[in-house]
């Protein structure tokens, strides 16, 4: 492949995950798995894309002037590696990030980041349906335990697993990151 044909993009990778009120969450090593491709992508000077969340709501984890707002050290954006604001789930909905991939020549989007039923999902369906080859690294995003309409609770590793699920085979393929590795560096 090309380095014109692909992007790595890292979603929400951001210190307001790590506020004690969402709970419990899976993959802790998320970030190091992501930081794992990054270095790779890099070496390869092929595309990172970082996405921020941004919220107006002064009182948000995401508002910029919280510290949640700031990427996680591990994975933080240098040179020239573009990062695109989103105020919603989807990556793509009131950003340019379409925009870039088309003006990259980008026909292979792999997608890490965080949360797995929220904001991944969300940005991977859309670009599944946009018609990106899309990949979703299953060891480098994370899930928080969530309660149902109903008020069951499911654990972490269940909302990940089903979230994957949904995903797999209709909008992206599912690989762990060695798998990742070995698709794109090997």
């Amino acid at each position: 492949m090309e380095n014109k044909e692909k992007a790595l993009i890292i979603v929400d990778v951001q210190k307001a995950f790590d506020d004690k009120k969402w709970g419990e969450r899976n993959n802790l090593n998320a970030e190091e798995n992501i930081s794992k491709i990054l270095q790779l992508w890099r070496e390869k000077g092929w595309l990172v894309i970082h996405i921020q969340h941004t919220s107006d709501n002064p009182d948000s984890v995401f508002h910029p002037k919280n510290e949640g707002f700031a990427i996680k050290e591990i994975v933080e954006p240098i040179d020239k590696e573009v990062i695109i604001n989103k105020k919603v789930n989807s990556s793509f909905i009131g950003t340019n990030l379409e925009e870039v991939l088309n003006e990259n020549e980008v026909t292979t989007v792999v997608i890490t980041g965080l949360t797995t039923p929220h904001c991944i999902s969300t940005t991977t369906r859309m670009s599944g349906n946009l018609g990106f080859d899309t990949y979703l690294i299953s060891d480098a995003t994370a899930a928080f335990g969530m309660k149902d309409h109903k008020g069951t609770y499911y654990d972490a590793e269940a909302i990940h697993n089903i979230s994957l699920t949904t995903l797999h085979d209709e909008f992206a393929t599912i690989l762990s990151t060695a798998e990742s590795i070995n698709k794109f560096f090997k």
